[in-house]
């Protein structure tokens, strides 16, 4: 189920979303685009404005630290039976952005470093779709594959290429879905939205509950 089309399309709502969030609530910073993060970390850093340049960096130092988070609890607990690492990641995600809507604007920069390091969690902890590699918090790298993908299949008429489009394409559409409809909720309702976002990772998180079910009913029919 974490590499289910569904679950990554939650997913993939949630990382639009918390982006959008960040971006129109929280001092236009983005917690997952690092990269947008990186380019105007340098600009303002250049022009002297040495605080707006840290408003930039301290969610790339935090994103990295939730990466190195994530591969460790992936590490320790791998073959954790309660409960699946991925899914006691998504809980510390859903815990994190929920307490991020209780923070005050005037602590802007402390909001965006706890949003950024959730969102590095969940995108090192979940990294394929039906198999294939993407990223539920990001669009470059789906946009790429999705494009090769569709590209190799007008060339060698493939249905699996054609199959792989799509989940790419479909990832995007669901991302860009959260963004529209995180960045519209946070301009007219304000910093509390982001408990939005934890509801798409709630529906996630029991999803993934679904294979144990299903292995557990079919042991007992099996006894």
């Amino acid at each position: 189920m974490s590499e289910a089309f569904l679950n990554s399309a939650f997913l993939a709502l949630s990382g639009g979303f918390q982006d959008a969030y960040t971006y129109n609530a929280r001092n236009e910073v983005f917690c997952n685009a690092q990269t947008g993060n990186v380019v105007l970390m340098s600009q303002h850093f250049m022009a002297g404005e040495l605080m707006a340049g840290l408003s930039y960096f301290f969610p790339i130092v935090f994103f990295a630290f939730g990466v190195w988070v994530a591969e460790k609890v992936q590490a320790n607990f791998k073959y954790a039976r309660k409960l699946h690492w991925r899914q006691s990641i998504l809980l510390a995600e859903i815990l994190i952005l929920f307490a991020v809507g209780f923070i005050p604007t005037e602590y802007n920069m402390l909001a965006n470093a706890m949003a950024s390091f959730a969102c590095a969690m969940q995108v090192q902890s979940f990294r394929k779709v039906n198999g294939y590699s993407y990223a539920s918090t990001m669009c470059i790298g789906n946009l790429r594959s999705g494009t090769a993908a569709i590209s190799g299949y007008f060339r060698e008429k493939k249905p699996k290429q054609l199959e792989q489009a799509m989940y790419y394409f479909g990832i995007i559409f669901m991302f860009a879905v959260g963004a529209g409809i995180g960045g519209n909720l946070s301009i007219h309702f304000g910093i509390r939205m982001i408990w939005v976002s934890c509801g798409f990772l709630t529906v996630s998180f029991l999803l993934m509950f679904v294979d144990k079910y299903k292995r557990f009913h079919e042991e007992h029919e099996h006894n």
